[in-house]
């Protein structure tokens, strides 16, 4: 059995950033992942940074639901402000470009919709500008001329998934972490000092666990005595061949789902949270989703038209019937905390990574994570 300060289960964005923070506050720590780094949901997604309130669910939950959800901006706005800062202080490509973010609105009654939304974003502290159809049509000329206007934040953008997680485990065990692969675990026992992990890797001990096993996460709860409602969604991605530089914008679409963005090398990154099948836990591309997805990207940016997908995956994203994050100690198991962010944790992992990391080790952190504990 080794013995540690803390110990984090999840090798995703998540877990290996909530362990890169926690050496820096010179905590000894273990990060066990069940597979490899960054296979699931972390190194799968599409990159995108978000700020704004989802439009699917604000249409079909409603206002108050905008409202509670809100509550996450001001968490979203201090991830992006670490997102800038990260590549300077890990010394190394993120591949992170925040130059705003558009979500188009279908017909007038979506954009009225978004007028709404926007009044709450707002509100809530996040800078959120209304575009009207000729604004619109003079700032992107490529977008379809029938989008009726458009909201934009200024702060969103994109980074890239396969060298986020990476360069944060990387960094962690230079400061001394110990990161364990294929470690399964088995079971977990708890006592008044602290919790043992048994693991397909050995055993292992501390006084302080985080639970950042993203769409595991409530498998993880379960072994000691905590039951979360959490949700597994197959989704997936695409990507195109490369095309000179057009698009400087993650952008959204009201009608159907889609987020798209142009990376840097110049190939378009299509998603939205179209789903994948299932496969009993080991998702693979729906090839009508695939169809559906490229065939909005193509009316909303009509000079996708004839582009070629090189690579399309899937990956099982977590989520909450509310959309509402899982964060900090679990009521009644003193030490053991959740950093679960569900759709969204690509974009909010940094900033709250840290919080937890402060939190986990008995330190006040500067997020207020209180909202959102499951007590």
């Amino acid at each position: 059995m080794r013995k540690f300060d803390l110990l984090v289960i999840g090798g995703g964005l998540a877990g290996c950033a909530t362990a890169y923070f926690a050496t820096r506050l010179g905590a000894s720590v273990a990060l066990l992942e069940r597979r490899d780094l960054n296979l699931a949901a972390s190194g799968s997604n599409a990159g995108s940074i978000h700020a704004q309130i989802p439009f699917d669910p604000f249409r079909q939950m409603g206002e108050q639901w905008a409202h509670d959800y809100a509550r996450t901006i001001p968490l979203f706005m201090a991830s992006i402000r670490r997102w800038s800062e990260l590549e300077d202080e890990l010394d190394g490509s993120l591949g992170v470009s925040a130059r705003g973010g558009l979500m188009a609105a279908a017909d007038d009654g979506d954009m009225a919709l978004l007028e709404r939304k926007v009044a709450i974003e707002r509100a809530a502290g996040l800078p959120v500008e209304l575009w009207d159809r000729s604004r619109l049509s003079r700032e992107a000329p490529f977008l379809n001329p029938g989008i009726a206007g458009a909201s934009f934040c200024p702060i969103e953008g994109k980074a890239d998934p396969f060298k986020a997680t990476p360069l944060f485990a990387r960094r962690a065990a230079e400061r001394g972490a110990t990161i364990v692969r294929n470690a399964e675990v088995l079971r977990i026992d708890r006592d008044a000092t602290g919790f043992s992990v048994h693991s397909g890797a050995g055993v292992y001990r501390a006084d302080r666990l985080v639970n950042a096993a993203g769409a595991e996460a409530a498998a993880i709860g379960r072994m000691v005595g905590v039951d979360v409602a959490l949700e597994g969604h197959p989704i997936q991605v695409s990507v195109t061949e490369k095309r000179p530089a057009l698009l400087p914008w993650l952008v959204y679409f009201t009608g159907e789902k889609l987020t798209l963005k142009q990376s840097a090398d110049g190939g378009y990154l299509i998603g939205g949270g179209w789903p994948a099948n299932a496969n009993g836990g080991r998702p693979s591309v729906n090839l009508a989703s695939l169809a559906r997805n490229l065939s909005i990207a193509e009316e909303v940016m009509p000079g996708l038209s004839g582009v070629s997908v090189v690579r399309s995956w899937a990956a099982v994203v977590n989520g909450t019937a509310d959309w509402q994050p899982i964060l900090g100690e679990a009521p009644g198991v003193p030490g053991f905390f959740f950093n679960l962010f569900p759709w969204m944790g690509f974009t909010a992992a940094p900033a709250i990574s840290e919080a937890i990391a402060h939190l986990a080790l008995g330190r006040k952190p500067e997020l207020d994570l209180a909202p959102f504990s499951l007590s």
